[in-house]
């Protein structure tokens, strides 16, 4: 029959709220003919609370029978933890920004935690409204994850709670952040062709300044010194990060009488540029030229040919690593440093 309210009666004349999931604790209360007070005890599994075994199933079975669920905005104020984390990102429409994501969410998982994501294009006014959504859905911290490795600026608000910063870093210095380790991947890199046989490797750099030109020159010219190679400045050349910055670079260096036996770029779309400039000279890769890039952007390094080898960016395993500092932060506990780098491996395909 139809009660006063709209509802359908169940069982013994109590209504059964019209949609599913809106069944309040007050129902179910009724439904399992117990105090609301009971059902608060069993449904937040208060094993201090001395219910009956048999009150308590009964109490579950009228929470199944209802569709109830709980309201998490209350259970969160109640018990100062919301079971969440957010993020908040440029990156949701960039090629790598599942892998960030996907670590990200993985490890949260492990630990019974749910990500929130807040997109923001830009720094500014969006940015900080996401920031503001994600704590007004009390997070008990926030992912702050960028495009590229630099140096940002975060607002404020986010001190509110902890915070860890991926692929970036706090220009103040008083965030904790996982970044990937450039110097490591440039050594790499240039071991890599130094293994191979090659003594005259060239360098196409991106954007100077960035953390990833200064830090990849870096490990290449390390690997250099260490194999008893000077660093001729000649063979560095500066490319704007672009297919055509690769391409312009790499015939500068493939036009001179004493031209490499190897170049190692920035990233992999000036290796793809690199390619054209190669092959236009009737040149063959790696026969006559060996190629490594950068970043293992999938798109240009499986389906150029030969198949590039390159250093892939490790953005997975940074999401992974912010979220088990993060969780240390929201737990209260130490972390061994401020900031964290992260391998960046080696993919050995047939360019080198």
């Amino acid at each position: 029959m139809e009660t006063k309210s709209g509802s359908l009666a169940g069982r013994g004349g109590t209504p059964v709220p019209s949609r599913a999931g809106s069944a309040t604790m007050g129902d179910v209360a009724r439904r399992a003919g117990v105090s609301r007070t009971t059902v608060s005890f069993v449904l937040n599994d208060r094993a201090d609370a001395g219910i009956p075994d048999d009150t308590r199933r009964r109490v579950l079975h009228a929470a199944a029978e209802l569709g109830y669920r709980p309201n998490a905005g209350a259970r969160a104020l109640a018990a100062r933890r919301s079971d969440w984390y957010g993020i908040v990102t440029e990156i949701v429409t960039a090629p790598f920004a599942v892998d960030v994501i996907k670590g990200a969410q993985d490890r949260a998982l492990e630990r019974g935690k749910f990500l929130l994501i807040a997109s923001s294009e830009s720094e500014g006014a969006a940015e900080a409204a996401g920031i503001e959504k994600l704590l007004e859905q009390r997070v008990e911290g926030l992912i702050y994850a960028a495009t590229w490795h630099r140096p940002v600026h975060v607002p404020d608000v986010v001190r509110e709670v902890p915070t860890v910063l991926v692929n970036c870093f706090d220009a103040e210095g008083s965030l904790p952040a996982v970044v990937p380790d450039e110097v490591g991947g440039g050594r790499a890199a240039t071991r890599h062709l130094l293994d191979a046989g090659h003594t005259r490797i060239a360098l196409i750099t991106l954007d100077p300044d960035i953390p990833a030109t200064v830090g990849r020159r870096q490990g290449y010219e390390d690997a250099l010194r260490s194999a008893g190679i000077p660093v001729e400045e000649s063979l560095v050349v500066a490319g704007d990060a672009t297919a055509d910055g690769g391409y312009a670079a790499a015939c500068e260096l493939l036009d001179r009488d004493d031209r490499p036996s190897a170049v190692f770029c920035g990233n992999d779309r000036m290796a793809m540029g690199a390619y054209d400039a190669i092959k236009e000279r009737g040149l063959r890769i790696p026969d006559d030229v060996a190629v490594v890039g950068f970043d293992n952007q999938e798109l240009i390094a499986a389906y150029l040919r030969p198949r590039l080898t390159t250093v892939a960016l490790p953005f997975q395993e940074m999401g992974a690593r912010g979220v088990e500092m993060l969780a240390a932060l929201a737990e209260g506990q130490p972390i061994d440093t401020n900031v964290v780098t992260i391998d960046c491996p080696l993919l050995e395909r047939s360019s080198v």
